[in-house]
């Protein structure tokens, strides 16, 4: 068995953003030459997620719009009383979850044809973390 591990680094210009990372867990995939396996991707942060959805416009925005309304930003969240004012970052992380697996078939891939892999950022304009790690044959 084979592994591959990879990490990118985020500094986003503005404190929530998605940002389409499919062609470097690809990249990570066809590097390691793995042929038959899995690709784990994974924020290394409790304030951002990964998730496997539409490269859409509107699906990105609708997501947004509904993290905003299951956690908006401003409420007096007890873990504010830490000092922190990132709250709703903490529970939108939950909504989309912190890591996805994907299955690699034939060294590419196995998404669905709309299928994109995510990275979303809900507390950003500071440095962040993905894992990618391929595990196969």
């Amino acid at each position: 068995m084979k592994f591959a591990t990879d990490y990118l680094s985020f500094n986003t210009s503005k404190p929530r953003e998605y940002i389409n990372i499919t062609d470097e867990v690809a990249r990570v995939v066809r590097e390691g030459g793995i042929r038959e396996g899995m690709v784990l991707v994974s924020a290394m942060h409790i304030t951002a997620g990964v998730y496997v959805n539409d490269a859409e416009p509107g699906i990105i925005q609708d997501i947004d719009d509904w993290a905003d309304r299951i956690a908006p930003q401003g409420p007096d969240y007890h873990h504010h009383r830490t000092g922190e004012t990132n709250g709703d970052a903490h529970l939108k992380s939950i909504l989309v979850h912190h890591q996805v697996v994907v299955p690699v078939t034939a060294g590419e891939l196995d998404l669905g044809p709309w299928q994109q892999i995510y990275y979303a950022e809900f507390d950003g304009q500071r440095r962040k973390r993905v894992i990618i790690k391929a595990m196969g044959d």
